[in-house]
């Protein structure tokens, strides 16, 4: 693709790597057949094709962004199918993630959507601030569908209500900083990422990991100063904010490599692990971060990746269940992780099926599912329909944005792979199997 850009222009790191991204396409289109907004509304500038135009013409001629161009990014899922499917190796995370950056800055988007982003970033990345809007929730869920009938707005406010869990999660073992010891002789250490959104949603699957790993002999910390990924903010093109999550991640695990050290961090919410393997690239222009932070994504591995590396001994618990394994777009696309998660329940006991268009993303995607419900309904149903095609009596993934999202459309089990091995190699049965 051919590219006019000033030498002021690529004077901007940003636009250098913009400009470079841009000339890596070849117009091929093989993005369009995996696309899924594309696949769902066939409008060329629904698909990454149509996108890498709208926001070459924006960057070239550095122009504020229109309204045209915000509502067609507005409405990718920052899936990356499309980054699985291109023959030619476009970066498109990068190139959209930019595009998000500029829209924020010069695009002033109507009242309601500033007001429900803003909401979403000033809640959902802070555990104790997202409990207190989960009880608001269970005691605005009646109003839900008065909410849809409304439209406009009110369809994000009612997206909300219904993917807020019906009961009361708890708090978890891993709730707050730590360190959980080996069983035995101590064969590893690791730092687990705790996050925001999953300890409050699903407490259970740090706790379950935790267990999984301290039973092979790897010693867990919880490094204190860690918190949210910044992958929230980052795909609402609030990039400072993504930022600052950042450093703050990074000068939390950097500590703990300085002290006793770590094997890996441990992201067990593979929407998070895309991020953060991510972390040396979004501070690449820092002095003071560059180096540290791309120390930190080269240790960052996906709780399947590193255990796919251990000796977990024979399963003591043989499940003997038929599981739906949905590998969640971060997982297949992100981070090109396919086998392990499948292999690794295989070898406990479980017998694992494939999804019928398995590249084809559920709809979660963050916060897509409120801020683009419509589509993302769309997507959860299609997906669901094919988990239940297969006949499996569980599903497994790797995603806590996927468990909610499937979850919240089937009467099958959603559950964790870190809780599903956890239980086979002697943890307890997870909630939700009976």
């Amino acid at each position: 693709m051919q590219t006019h850009f000033t030498e002021e222009q690529l004077a901007d790191p940003g636009i250098a790597e913009a400009e470079k991204i841009l000339r890596t396409c070849v117009h091929c289109g093989f993005c369009t057949a995996t696309c899924p907004t594309f696949n769902l509304l066939g409008d060329e500038l629904d698909s990454p094709r149509g996108r890498i135009y709208l926001i070459k013409d924006m960057l070239e001629n550095d122009r504020p962004a229109s309204e045209q161009v915000v509502r067609h990014v507005d409405r990718c899922l920052s899936c990356l199918s499309c980054m699985t499917t291109c023959p030619s190796g476009v970066h498109y995370m990068h190139l959209v993630d930019h595009a998000r950056a500029h829209i924020e800055h010069t695009y002033k988007r109507p009242m309601a959507d500033r007001l429900v982003r803003g909401l979403l970033a000033a809640i959902l990345p802070h555990p104790g601030r997202f409990r207190l809007a989960l009880v608001a929730a269970r005691i605005g869920r009646p109003f839900a569908g008065i909410m849809r009938a409304m439209g406009g707005p009110f369809l994000r406010l009612a997206a909300m209500l219904d993917l807020a869990p019906r009961g009361n999660p708890g708090r978890g073992k891993t709730d707050r900083p730590g360190v959980f010891a080996a069983s035995g002789a101590r064969r590893g250490r690791v730092a687990i990422l705790n996050g925001c959104a999953q300890p409050v949603l699903r407490p259970s699957i740090n706790d379950a990991t935790v267990r999984l790993l301290n039973r092979a002999g790897i010693e867990v910390t919880l490094a204190a100063g860690e918190g949210c990924c910044g992958a929230l903010v980052h795909h609402m093109g609030r990039e400072e904010e993504a930022l600052a999550a950042a450093r703050r991640n990074v000068d939390a695990w950097t500590k703990e490599l300085e002290g006793e050290g770590l094997d890996a961090i441990l992201i067990t919410a593979s929407g998070c692990g895309t991020t953060v393997k991510d972390y040396g690239y979004m501070l690449r222009t820092d002095p003071a971060y560059a180096e540290k932070a791309t120390r930190v994504s080269a240790l960052t591995k996906d709780v399947s990746e590193y255990l796919s590396g251990l000796d977990l001994g024979e399963p003591t618990n043989p499940p003997g269940l038929t599981l739906a394994y949905h590998s969640a777009c971060s997982m297949q696309h992100g981070q090109k992780i396919t086998a392990e998660p499948k292999t690794l329940l295989s070898k406990a006991g479980f017998t694992v099926l494939d999804v019928p268009e398995g590249y084809m993303c559920c709809g979660s995607a963050g916060v897509y599912n409120i801020l683009q419900s419509e589509i993302a309904t769309r997507l959860r149903d299609r997906k669901v329909k094919n988990i239940e095609r297969t006949g499996a009596e569980a599903v497994a993934t790797g995603n806590i944005g996927c468990l909610t999202q499937i979850g919240g459309a089937t009467g099958l089990p959603v559950l964790h792979t870190a809780e599903l091995l956890d239980w086979a190699y002697g943890g307890p049965k997870p909630e939700g199997l009976g």
